[in-house]
């Protein structure tokens, strides 16, 4: 017959094991925690790949597309660039602990051009920047989940759509419009007609040119339009900022400008 002790003293052996693991189990998950602690301190840039990968896309129609999930974008209108031909550099760091490897992709069809990277896992640090070189005599429309978009150097319509960065374009004198959830908007141009229209973030736009409309709204925050001198018939409102509108105003002018907002100051004011 077993006596008593023999039958508890397995339990006495397995009760250190379990504490054993559980520690290890637990020293396990905070280095874990400490290394994405660490990744998160370092922070991957795409800027810091010295190889960045090229290619060439071909364009058959006058309307590039740019469909980009989750990239720093830079788009420029390039004379130099061969007709019917669009010029991509791509730069990328990207790192996973725990997850599948990260990747990036790029395709055209149908004049658009689809800009993807993948990052998942439990500690990933990823980062991606697309330069775009677009030919002259091109329209290009951005569509662009997560990201910053600079463009810059265009003649023909514009138009930029994110959900989440800023914007930012310059020396163009083409149409534009742009529609942001989540971030600024900066525009320094020539364009006859703009249209800016932001649900969280400030407008500023300054005008080299005369314009025949411009239309800002931000949901919340700040509007400023700066206009060459000339007289302009202006509607500028505010719920929740004050108003200030310097230029010359007159209800039977050509050059329309309406500046609203919401939650946020509105200025019009001259640039010179």
């Amino acid at each position: 017959m077993t006596s008593a002790a023999a039958r508890t003293a397995p339990l006495r052996r397995t009760a250190p094991l379990r504490r054993t693991a559980a520690l290890r189990r637990t020293a396990a998950l905070g280095g874990l925690v400490l290394l994405a602690a660490a990744l998160s301190a370092c922070g991957a840039a795409a800027g810091d790949d010295k190889d960045p990968d090229h290619r060439s896309f071909a364009l058959h129609g006058h309307t590039l597309t740019v469909d980009s999930d989750d990239s720093a974008l830079e788009i420029v209108a390039a004379g130099s660039n061969k007709a019917g031909t669009v010029e991509v550099t791509r730069w990328f760091e990207g790192s996973t602990v725990v997850g599948k490897d990260p990747k990036v992709t790029w395709s055209m069809k149908d004049d658009r051009l689809v800009l993807r990277m993948t990052c998942s896992g439990f500690i990933t640090d990823c980062s991606a920047k697309h330069r775009i070189e677009v030919p002259r005599g091109i329209a290009v429309k951005v569509e662009d989940d997560d990201g910053s978009v600079r463009a810059r150097g265009f003649r023909d319509a514009l138009g930029i759509r994110t959900h989440d960065g800023s914007v930012h374009v310059t020396d163009s004198t083409g149409p534009l419009e742009v529609r942001t959830d989540d971030g600024s908007t900066h525009a320094d141009v020539s364009s006859p007609r703009v249209r800016v229209t932001s649900r969280d973030g400030s407008v500023h736009l300054e005008l080299g040119a005369v314009p025949d409309r411009v239309e800002a709204r931000a949901d919340d925050g700040s509007v400023t339009i700066g206009l060459p001198r000339a007289t302009y018939r202006v509607t500028a409102r505010t719920a929740d900022g004050g108003g200030h509108v310097t230029v010359a105003r007159s209800d039977s002018s050509a050059h329309v400008v309406s500046a609203r907002s919401n939650d946020g100051s509105v200025t019009v004011r001259n640039v010179n």
